[in-house]
């Protein structure tokens, strides 16, 4: 395969390339689609209005006039529903990485495209953040699953391999991730502010 038919960075343990991370939208009939528009709006703006902690799935239904099993099947708890609502935010940032402007997108090197990243990905973060903690406490180790978690560290871990050649980047990577998690950033913000935990952050893994 040629570098103008490659589409995505490489890792260093796979040829494949980091768009494959990226999930699929499954196909869903046109009343599904409609259906969850609307969840997805009276969900986000409940959330808005009252805070996540303070909507119950029932409120959810309620606003957005579907049936509570529709709601359940379709998203079963408030953190599916966060997981969804993050969906859109998500791929803007993957989509930049894969082809935008450098330093966050190809062209800058691996140390400043790093930066970027971790700059990019505290403006998501600090953006959503009871989302993010939602969507990443529901059960142990529910972060780890998540798809978009496995883009974040397989790019970093590409970034890493270049940056810092003969480097274990695969739990190195892991290891820059962990201060990004939502828990630890809600804890860090809520002590001491968005602008201090947001500089904390970045000494520490861009030092």
């Amino acid at each position: 395969m040629s570098d103008s038919e490659f589409n995505g960075p490489r890792s260093a343990s796979s040829s494949e390339p980091l768009r494959t991370l990226l999930d699929e939208r499954p196909r869903e009939r046109a009343d599904a689609a409609r259906n969850r528009l609307k969840v997805l709006a009276a969900a986000a703006k409940l959330f808005r209005e009252k805070g996540v902690d303070g909507v119950s799935m029932d409120a959810v239904a309620a606003e957005a006039g579907v049936g509570k099993g529709t709601l359940f099947r379709r998203f079963g708890d408030k953190s599916g529903l966060a997981v969804a609502l993050l969906d859109e935010r998500e791929r803007e940032l993957q989509e930049a990485i894969l082809s935008g402007p450098a330093p966050l997108g190809p062209g800058a090197t691996a140390a400043d495209r790093l930066a970027a990243f971790v700059d990019a990905y505290l403006d998501y973060l600090l953006g959503h953040l009871d989302l993010v903690r939602m969507s990443e406490t529901a059960s142990p180790g529910a972060r780890y699953r998540i798809g978009a978690y496995r883009f974040w560290r397989r790019h970093v871990e590409i970034l890493l391999t270049e940056a810092r050649p003969g480097c274990d980047a695969g739990p190195l990577a892991h290891a820059l991730l962990a201060p990004l998690a939502a828990e630890h950033m809600t804890a860090l913000a809520g002590e001491y502010g968005e602008a201090r935990a947001r500089q904390a952050v970045r000494d520490l893994v861009l030092r």
